[in-house]
């Protein structure tokens, strides 16, 4: 041996390395050395493990003669060109995988295992992972490039698996990956992480960021959760679990899960048990399917730990430093581990001065959909590649479609207009190489291989929230692009009306200053689908269709009720976290007859209206026997937001409230509930849309904490127009002035009696005039829907300078 004098140059464990190791170990053993030694004691659990040298992986190439003949493989390399590519990389791995390890380090991997071994007093199983001495810097993200090897047992098979190691630093993928970011091949050395394996095979696994993928979304924590071994979820094999939790109030003692998804988690991979192969991958039974694969107190665990890592690698950067990270829960043991961490490259880079934002002008049929990666629109032509024997068919600027991408496909994913995969979350491969590469991408789609067709046109929408579309035809869209910077904020607050919860997070980056009126409908229509009495008396259900959906939307739990108070809640919470400490007010349930009718089972319980307008709606319901246990439902998932998840800024409205008489009942009936106004700093708003509210203004002010002008309803009822009849609509006026004298007198009570009051509609953005009327009369609030409010609050802003002038 020539270089190389002492084995702990050869190998080096856990607790002897950190981050500041990296030229040593490269980033993932670095970054393991790191958290074993410092993260331990403070209850984060990393497998112990012992990592070669960058110095051990030259010394190799150095003696074996391997360094020149790589070169000369090398000298003519064409990565643009797939089959040169190809060839050039084959030649270097197979020279790597026929040379042999110089003595001292085979000796030195060997001991190093016997030693690790020793506590279970035979040989162990391992997990076996590639380092680059050049992963994880700021700019680049190595997801996956070199190869990982898992239920590794003996020393042959632990050398074998080194060897491949170091080989898969020649990848197709890695070596156009270096090509692409400057990266000289010569310069990138090779360490080995052997690390004490997680049995996952048995349990569960995933992946988690310390921020929202596609937002950049800073206070949340992201988890995949599928069973088996984790490469699945990495691959994008699986479609897993996906859980939401809010950092803030976590750290206070909270439990805000904010969102729990079921994946459809097909396959998990396990030990292949007296098999050919170290893993294999077999079918999850069904009903283990539509389970959560984890339990909320791991959830919880796990994102302390985020939180945990990531305090830890901002202070030692010192600057935020955003996660992504790998965990693997043990079947034998119960016990939770974080086995992988790295700085997330994507989001943390973003700049946050300039919002972009994509809208369709219109839209067409659907062909399919999935999780949504990014928000971009893309669109092209389709070209369905069945497997990498394919990929030289790929033409720039085409929509790839494939069952899911691995790391050999990133050749081509940087030329393609999108992506579409039938398998992955929004964590897997195709996820985070598309995000990096700023496309358009739709995961776990379940069938985009089969309903895409090559040459068919195309648009690829991920602009909707949390579902992206396939749309068939190029669709006209736009994009908008607005710089954010910091202006002055106006004395009127300028607030948001929000309804779907996916957008909640991107939406948070214009400024604003809350939410003003948040619609629980949307949530109950898109993310419940079912009528609260139909789970409540599930029994006695007449319908059977209903019966058999119901069945499967609710397939994960026992309690049908809870899933209605779970899902409300996590819709609520995401709205709420987005916009924390600011403001976030809900108005309770304010669907029609009709419209309640509609949701799953629905009919058996709602009574059939002439005028659903005026009839059985709003505060009405909720004390009324024939809906008040559906209420009650409803209250008790707004007290999970407000006690359990910490979301304490959610305040609550009450939908047409015609006397106030019924505004005690419906209180009465909340404080049943533990919402109780005053309690925890609840307050408890109405909306002032009738005209029974202004008239009777002073004594709703004493028994609410303040007021929302719904200027449609108001403005309809004022004027004694049915705003939806065409007939008399040129009738309907926001800015009649028997409507503008509504207003005004509401404003000046409130005020008088010390309540709040807002406004929600557009009517002042489409107005200027009324934006003008409501900023003289001293309103606190505007709501506005989010596309107006940057204009309406440069508006208001000039228009309170000008009337203190």
């Amino acid at each position: 041996m020539s270089a190389i004098a002492s084995a702990v140059d050869l190998v080096r464990w856990f607790d002897q390395i950190g981050i500041d190791d990296v030229p040593s170990v490269g980033g993932k053993n670095a970054s393991l050395g790191e958290m074993y030694r410092e993260l331990t004691p403070d209850g984060v659990q990393i497998p112990n493990g012992f990592a070669t040298t960058a110095a051990a992986y030259r010394n190799f190439l150095q003696v074996s003669g391997l360094d020149e003949k790589i070169s000369q493989v090398l000298a003519d390399l064409d990565s643009g060109d797939i089959g040169n590519l190809r060839q050039r990389g084959h030649q270097v791995r197979e020279l790597i995988l026929s040379a042999e390890f110089p003595r001292e380090f085979k000796d030195a991997i060997c001991k190093a295992y016997r030693e690790l071994s020793l506590e279970r007093g035979e040989p162990i199983d391992v997990a076996v992972r590639s380092s680059a001495t050049a992963e994880d810097l700021p700019d680049a993200s190595f997801a996956g490039q070199q190869e990982t090897y898992l239920n590794v047992r003996g020393e042959t098979a632990l050398l074998d698996a080194c060897r491949r190691c170091f080989a898969s630093l020649f990848t197709d993928r890695a070596i156009s990956y270096r090509v692409d970011k400057g990266f000289d091949h010569h310069q990138i050395a090779l360490s080995v992480g052997v690390q004490v394996m997680v049995r996952s095979d048995i349990g569960t696994s995933g992946v988690m960021f310390s921020l929202d993928t596609e937002s950049g979304f800073r206070d949340a924590v992201l988890i995949n959760a599928a069973y088996g071994l984790g490469e699945n979820v990495v691959q994008g094999a699986v479609n897993p679990d996906e859980y939401y939790v809010f950092k803030p109030t976590l750290r206070t003692g909270s439990r805000p899960i904010l969102k729990k998804s079921v994946g459809t988690k097909e396959i998990k991979m396990v030990y292949d048990i007296g098999g050919s192969k170290l893993t294999k991958n077999i079918p999850v039974p069904a009903k283990e399917r539509t389970q959560f694969a984890v339990s909320d107190d791991d959830i919880l665990t796990l994102a302390r730990w985020a939180c945990q890592i990531e305090d830890h690698y901002s202070e030692k950067k010192g600057h935020p430093c955003p996660m992504d990270m790998e965990w693997a829960k043990d079947g034998n043991t119960g016990q939770l581990f974080i086995v992988q961490a790295r700085p997330e490259t994507v989001q943390s880079q973003r700049s946050m001065l300039t919002l972009e934002t994509y809208h369709l002008r219109g839209t067409g049929p659907v062909i399919v959909s999935g999780g949504a990666v990014g928000s971009r629109i893309g669109q092209g032509k389709v070209r369905v590649i069945a497997d990498a024997s394919r990929l030289a068919e790929f033409q720039e600027g085409e929509v790839l479609v494939t069952e899911k991408t691995d790391p050999d496909w990133e050749p081509i994913m940087k030329k393609a207009a999108g992506i579409v995969t039938d398998r992955g979350g929004r964590t897997c491969h195709a996820a985070i190489v598309s995000r990096e590469l700023g496309l358009p991408a739709i995961v776990g789609t379940l069938r985009g291989t089969e309903l895409l067709h090559d040459g068919q046109e195309v648009t690829v929408s991920c602009a909707e929230g949390d579902s992206g579309v396939v749309y068939d035809g190029l669709l006209p869209f736009d994009v908008e692009k607005t710089q954010l910077d910091e202006r002055k904020r106006p004395r009127t607050k300028v607030m948001m009306i929000l309804a779907n919860p996916d957008e909640a997070f991107s939406l948070s980056f214009i400024p604003n200053d809350g939410v003003g009126l948040a619609r629980m409908e949307f949530i109950i229509n898109n993310h419940i689908k079912v009528h609260p009495l139909a789970l409540l008396k599930f029994d006695q259900l007449e319908d059977s269709a209903a019966r058999t959906e119901i069945e499967r939307l609710t397939a994960a739990y026992s309690d049908k009720p809870q899933f209605f108070v779970d899902r409300l809640a996590e819709g609520v919470g995401m709205i709420a976290a987005a916009f924390y400490p600011k403001d976030v007010i809900v108005r309770m349930s304010d669907f029609k007859t009709n419209e309640y009718a509609n949701l799953v089972g629905g009919r058996q319980f709602e009574p059939i209206e002439e005028n659903p307008m005026l009839g059985f709606r709003g505060a009405s319901r909720y004390y009324n026997e024939r809906y008040r246990d559906a209420f009650t439902l409803e209250c008790r998932a707004m007290k999970k937001v407000r006690d359990e998840m910490g979301l304490t800024n959610v305040k609550l409205m009450i939908p047409f409230c015609r006397t106030v008489e019924e505004g005690k009942r419906v209180q009465e009936v909340m404080a049943g509930q533990g919402l109780v106004r005053g309690d925890n700093g609840l307050e408890i708003y109405v909306m002032c849309e009738i005209p029974s509210n202004v008239i009777q203004a002073e004594a709703f002010a004493e028994i609410f904490d303040g007021f929302s002008i719904g200027s449609n309803d108001l403005t309809q009822l004022t004027l004694g127009v049915d705003r939806d009849s065409e007939i008399v609509a040129h009738i309907f006026n926001e800015r009649d002035p028997a409507v503008l004298a509504t207003i005004e007198s509401a404003i000046q009570t409130a005020k008088r009696m010390g309540r709040k009051i807002g406004i929600c509609g557009q009517g002042p953005s489409d107005y200027p005039e009324l934006a003008e009327f409501l900023v003289e009369q001293g309103i606190d609030s505007i709501s506005l829907n989010p596309d107006a409010v940057l204009k309406t609050t440069i508006r208001i802003g000039e228009m309170e300078d000008r009337l203190s002038n």
